[in-house]
């Protein structure tokens, strides 16, 4: 026990005390003073080599310490979850929910992660794992399709039309109802920490079926736990008005109104899996500028059959090709290495953009979505590029399931907004990322899609300006260090020799004053000649350098028979066509033959080359800003 000295006590050292009562006795004996001396000087020697000796000795385990190899990144994840929350061990209980706010330029953060979610080895259920299922009886229980009667035909065609889903099926069924477990067996012996940070669940709906936004609500609080579910945040998009705020932000307007310390985006149209909320938390909880993504399970348009979109112990995760569309492909084996557990959340360059966690301050820090992007569109790309390269991240997390109607089309327009840029929505929202976050890898996009370079972005300035009050990081350094593996799928593209759109413009025949279409359907699919309609689309060819001849994602090629479009092959940027402006022929130099519309059955096709044959000559017209 410390007792505090007394007010009263000396505090002239002892050892001066002994010494000065020798001096003393010395007038009367000088030789008892200098044997005293001679005591004290050897006193002295000593403890200056006990000194020198620890000094020596803290010098040389610094020395040590500093030269050791040091744990990084994931290693380091592991030697603090080792150290501090052994594997195996019971559930957590810890009091630090965020590491301390910083202001200004987000940093690196430098405070020690707090401990993570522990893998149970004797696979008991985890400590948020509910211990039985019920076992329910209904229409579409379990995640069961439901097949609506005749009787109800018609109406579910309706529905199908105003909603882009079945909603007289999705009546049918309870909103409390149960769906299967997609999870992997991990998925249940995982303890998650005890005090995760509160979440406001916030829902952006427009002209949404009832029955469809109540199966979402009563899912979210049928299977969180309660002390991490602050709110559930539903936005109305102006349903039923001519005006709409439009998807993005309403999603910002949602955030704001939120109170938890969590916001977490799902679409108005979703079933969560079971234990959801804990494992999108807790990477959260550790690191605040961490953004949390589900896998997403799919649920039929028609029948509201709950089934998986990806099987087995497959991971994917997010990425994107030079004309902004998303795409997904398996986790690189550079992620397989850093995980110890296949259900483990995994790191993604980006998301599908409607269902993710993140921490609230966090995203209204960073600027929450650009106001400048209109309806939606290239909002998960924005959110992505800034999260990363301002010093976040984004996690996938495979314990967490939700499941997500994908509809066949938008069952409503967005009003006034999508007129107040020139060119179309999507794509000149795409221009404004690139042309804030992608710096020189923009002339990439603009390859792809040549027409854009007309678009109107908008006002950037707010933007470019937060990037750099963010000190953000370039996209090369995106590119190198998170998204290394889409240039394996998507390689830098070639300059584009020639490009055209119709309108007096395009891939043209001479004869015929017509221009090729692509039609529009998915490939695998056949080409045609049509009028020059003036909208681009699907008339917008290009052909790089390389001898690829494109439009969009799609590739074109010819036989003796017809001139077909197919997907570009991954991975590649070439092709087996040629183009000469003085013969005007589309030459193919695999069949080396040319291109030649056919009159008589209204073909496009591949036949033997003649100059003279004007149902072979072919004109490119770049479009003119007007």
């Amino acid at each position: 026990m410390h007792v505090s000295p007394r007010i009263n006590q000396p505090t002239t050292p002892t050892f001066y005390k002994k010494i000065t009562m020798r001096r003393r006795k010395s007038k009367a004996d000088p030789k008892a003073f200098r044997l005293d001396v001679i005591a004290m000087k050897l006193v002295n020697f000593r403890r200056s080599r006990i000194i020198k000796l620890v000094c020596a000795a803290v010098l040389l385990i610094c020395v040590v310490a500093f030269f050791l190899p040091k744990p990084t990144g994931d290693e380091y994840y592991r030697e603090r979850v080792s150290r501090f929350w052994p594997i195996g061990v019971g559930r957590a209980n810890l009091s630090l929910v965020h590491p301390k706010q910083r202001v200004g330029p987000f940093k690196e953060q430098e405070a020690y992660p707090p401990p993570m979610p522990v893998f149970r080895k004797d696979r008991t259920l985890g400590n948020f794992e509910p211990k039985s299922h019920e076992t329910r009886k209904g229409p579409g229980e379990g995640g069961v399709a439901y097949h609506v009667p005749e009787r109800d035909r018609n109406s579910a065609s309706d529905s199908n039309m105003q909603y882009g889903m079945n909603v007289v099926a999705s009546d049918h069924i309870s909103p409390n109802r149960s769906v299967p477990d997609m999870r992997l067996e991990e998925c249940k012996y995982w303890d998650y920490p005890e005090d995760l940070p509160t979440t406001s669940v916030v829902v952006v709906f427009h002209n949404e079926g009832l029955s469809v936004l109540m199966r979402t609500v009563h899912s979210v609080i049928n299977r969180s736990p309660r002390q991490f579910l602050k709110e559930v945040v539903l936005v109305d998009d102006f349903s039923d008005k001519a005006s709409v705020r439009a998807l993005i932000r309403s999603r910002s307007y949602g955030a704001e109104q939120s109170r938890g310390d969590v916001v977490l985006f799902l679409d108005a149209h979703c079933e969560v899996g079971i234990n959801w909320l804990p494992p999108l938390l807790a990477p959260i909880r550790a690191n605040r500028r961490a953004m949390t993504v589900p896998v997403i399970d799919g649920i039929d348009k028609d029948t509201f059959e709950y089934r998986p979109v990806y099987h087995g112990r497959q991971h994917f995760r997010g990425i994107f090709e030079w004309g902004m569309l998303y795409k997904e492909i398996e986790i690189p084996d550079e992620e397989i290495k850093r995980r110890k557990y296949h259900s483990e959340p995994y790191k993604s360059p980006t998301h599908a953009g409607g269902l993710f966690a993140i921490d609230r301050k966090y995203f209204l820090e960073l600027g929450g979505y650009d106001p400048g992007l209109l309806v939606w569109g290239g909002e998960n790309f924005e959110l992505s590029f800034k999260i990363w390269q301002c010093g976040g991240m984004i996690f996938w997390v495979p314990c967490s399931r939700v499941g997500h109607v994908y509809r066949g089309f938008m069952p409503y327009s967005f009003g006034k907004l999508a007129q107040k840029r020139k060119g179309p929505l999507i794509t000149v929202n795409y221009k404004r990322v690139v042309e804030v976050w992608m710096d020189e890898y923009k002339e990439y996009f603009y390859t792809r899609e040549p027409l854009a370079t007309y678009y109107d972005a908008g006002d950037l300035k707010q933007q470019l300006a937060l990037r750099e009050k963010l000190k953000c990081k370039s996209f090369r350094w995106f590119m190198k260090n998170v998204a290394y593996d889409v240039l394996k799928n998507f390689p830098l593209l070639p300059r584009n020799l020639y490009w055209g759109e119709a309108s007096g413009h395009g891939i043209r025949h001479d004869a015929t004053d017509q221009c090729i279409d692509a039609m529009g359907a998915h490939p695998p699919s056949t080409a045609a000649l049509t009028t020059c309609h003036g909208t681009g689309g699907n008339q917008v060819f290009r052909l790089n350098a390389e001898g690829q001849l494109g439009l969009g994602e799609r590739c074109m090629d010819a036989s003796s028979h017809s001139m077909d479009v197919v997907y570009c092959s991954l991975g590649t940027v070439d092709g087996p066509w040629e183009y000469s402006v003085d013969t005007k022929h589309m030459y193919h130099k695999t069949h080396k033959k040319c291109l030649t519309y056919n009159r008589r059955n209204y073909k496009v096709h591949l036949e033997k080359c003649d100059d003279g044959d004007l149902s072979q000559h072919w004109t490119f017209r770049e479009i003119q800003d007007s």
